[in-house]
């Protein structure tokens, strides 16, 4: 008769890391922030709601870019992070969950980041277009980040 213990650690583990996530994500509740998700597959809807002019697509296009960029380490970091962090005990799985938590909150941090950037290069119909989605929406509209002079 085969041992299924080995398996039933296995599947206990993989249970306690599902709790841990599901403990720590009930923790932070979900945010209501009006993104524009810059990042997201398809930049044409901004430009084309929002009827961005030249340099303001321009620009755009290059924040997607260092978005995508930057948001590429931190994903490299999570998968290193679930490749060769241990995983035998309930703590390591807790300790796991937390990383993993604290990598994607700085995932979700950089994305507000550039929507901000993207809404300080708004004009004033922009952005009170922009504004009266979120509401519309039942979101809260972000604060715009202005490029220094």
């Amino acid at each position: 008769m085969a041992d299924l213990r080995p398996m039933s650690v296995t599947i206990r583990n993989i249970f306690v890391l599902l709790i841990a996530l599901l403990l720590h994500s009930n923790l932070y509740p979900q945010v209501s922030d009006c993104t524009l998700d810059i990042g997201g597959k398809d930049s044409g809807l901004i430009i084309e709601i929002f009827q961005l002019n030249e340099e303001q697509q321009e620009q755009l296009q290059l924040w997607v870019w260092e978005l995508e960029s930057q948001s590429d380490v931190i994903e490299e970091d999570i998968q290193k992070l679930l490749d060769h962090h241990p995983q035998s005990t309930e703590a390591d799985l807790l300790n796991l969950a937390g990383k993993y938590a604290a990598l994607k909150d700085q995932l979700v941090a950089l994305s507000l980041q550039y929507d901000q950037k993207l809404l300080g290069i708004f004009n004033e119909k922009q952005y009170s277009y922009y504004k009266e989605l979120c509401e519309e929406a039942v979101r809260r509209p972000l604060n715009p980040i202005y490029p220094e002079e």
